[in-house]
């Protein structure tokens, strides 16, 4: 599966942002998703994931309440709200699948991300 996402800007604190991430593919629906980010300097960690049928979700504890990750199989397509954003939320926001037919926990680490999509950067200033 190709993905893309898109949505990223610049917020003051406490702002909120959409990221949203376009699927290709006909089985979309057979892929668990997820969210990670990197900041400047740091390793690329996981933010937010979703099972294929959107009814599981799972959270890094930095964005749990903030952030809600929802996807609409019909659309092909998978978003993160983002609200009462913080400084430490700057980042590149990448967009990833899991392998077909695995569960969500596969994406909530690098390591089991099928695929990448580019990143989007969102910038959050004091």
């Amino acid at each position: 599966v190709q993905l893309q996402a898109s949505g990223g800007g610049s917020v003051q604190d406490g702002g909120s942002l959409r990221l949203s991430c376009a699927a290709s593919g006909r089985t979309f629906s057979s892929y668990a998703m997820g969210w990670f980010r990197q900041a400047p300097g740091k390793e690329r960690e996981f933010v937010a994931a979703i099972s294929w049928s959107g009814g599981s979700t799972w959270y890094a504890d930095s964005v749990k309440g903030r952030f809600t990750i929802s996807r609409d199989n019909a659309k092909n397509t998978v978003s993160l709200h983002m609200n009462s954003l913080k400084p430490e939320d700057t980042a590149v926001y990448y967009c990833a699948a899991g392998p077909k037919g695995h569960a969500i926990v596969v994406v909530t680490t690098t390591q089991g991300v099928e695929s990448w999509g580019k990143g989007t950067l969102v910038t959050v200033s004091s």
